[in-house]
């Protein structure tokens, strides 16, 4: 048989979307894949029904509509404190996924490096590498998920053509602090790189912890590159709208990439979203107040089920210590994947394995998600109540 690529043999496929299957397969409760189990706006479904009968069914200018862009620069425009060219510093993108791939193959030569902080969302290091480029972990150390700067300088002093910063965090819920996120531009710019930010959590982010834009720090918006979605914010992670904003030059050879990667995003789910940037800031102090009790009711959850774990700073994901199941005869030996298998055949929970996120050979956390009505999140606090009684 003809060989395949060298580079699909240095990742796998996705371990969250496995993890959805197998949780699928048990009929378990799904604390894997992060989605939301409620509806998207009200608003934004009635434009959508509307738009079903009165198009646009045909495609859309390639890069984004343009009142879709509009409607997202004058958001992000206000967010930064800068305006936002709808016509040259944007490009709509099927889900902040191919917005971060588009990043990649527009700044990348083969050959080049990209600094990850590790634990990292798993495209990350696979995006890099189908760019040509190869992946630098940066750790980001349990529990509290700080870095060492020195690191990052030395990545750029190495040849890193860009850092990529998910703020906030998507495993771990940190959420980088506005002094953090200076030092590491200050450096991008001291060495003529790029910063790609992958932000589609930024309206879910808890108290006192507040979401500060890369690409609206002083001198910034030309080392930035803004990647994000629609899908968290407004529940639609099946309607695969993203977008990708920065300099003009930027977005000239990311829309290039855009163009033979997809062509475009779907015109009537554009369409439709067009809505979502009409919503009164009411929306978006509810969907914190929503997320605040989730994470709270969650981690109380938790707590009573003697499982310790971080305290995440934003986005609706938990990190989950399970050392001392680890420590029992019954799993001596077992890898944290071996683990998560157990528990969503014999609890009926899915969470992640940590190891599909660490670059560290880290074995003994798990991620789970929050992100589900009160009435599941109930259901899950009995059932890892039955689990907890095994190291008791």
């Amino acid at each position: 048989m003809p060989k395949l690529s060298d580079r699909v043999g240095t990742f796998t496929d996705s371990v969250i979307r496995r993890m959805t299957r197998i949780c699928n397969k048990y009929g378990a409760i799904n604390l894997s894949q992060g989605f939301p189990d409620w509806e998207p706006p009200k608003e934004m479904l009635d434009s959508l029904a509307k738009t079903a009968y009165t198009g646009p069914h045909q495609y859309a200018i390639t890069f984004g509509a343009k009142n879709f862009r509009d409607a997202i620069c004058a958001k992000q425009s206000k967010a930064i404190g800068r305006d936002i060219d709808p016509e040259k510093e944007i490009v709509i993108t099927c889900g902040s996924t191919e917005s971060m791939m588009c990043a990649m193959m527009t700044i990348c030569n083969p050959g080049d490096k990209v600094m990850v902080f590790s634990p990292f969302y798993e495209n990350y290091g696979a995006d890099a590498i189908l760019s040509g480029a190869s992946p630098i972990y940066i750790p980001l150390v349990p529990p509290t998920y700080d870095y060492d700067i020195k690191l990052i300088e030395q990545g750029f002093k190495d040849g890193a053509k860009a850092i990529v910063i998910c703020n906030p965090s998507n495993p771990c819920g940190k959420v980088f602090k506005k002094e953090e996120l200076q030092e590491i531009c200050d450096l991008a710019v001291k060495y003529d790189a790029f910063v790609i930010t992958d932000e589609v959590y930024e309206h879910i982010v808890f108290d006192p912890y507040k979401h500060v834009y890369a690409s609206g720090l002083p001198g910034m918006f030309d080392h930035v590159i803004t990647c994000n979605s629609l899908s968290k914010t407004y529940s639609i992670t099946g309607w695969r709208l993203g977008y990708l904003i920065g300099p003009e030059y930027v977005v000239e050879g990311a829309r290039k990439v855009h163009d033979f990667l997809t062509v475009g995003a779907a015109a009537p789910l554009q369409e439709a979203a067009v809505k979502a940037f009409m919503l009164p800031d009411e929306y978006y102090a509810e969907l914190k107040e929503k997320y605040t009790h989730k994470r709270n009711r969650f981690l109380e959850a938790l707590d009573e089920a003697g499982l310790k774990h971080n305290i995440p700073q934003g986005s609706y994901f938990v990190m989950v210590d399970i050392s001392n199941f680890l420590e029992l005869d019954q799993f001596k030996g077992w890898s944290d994947l071996e683990f998560c298998e157990w528990v969503i055949k014999n609890i009926g929970v899915a969470a992640v394995p940590g190891s599909s996120f660490f670059r560290e050979p880290i074995n003994n956390l798990i991620r789970f998600h929050f992100a589900r009505s009160d009435e599941v999140l109930d259901e899950v606090a009995k059932r890892l109540k039955k689990m907890a009684a095994l190291v008791k």
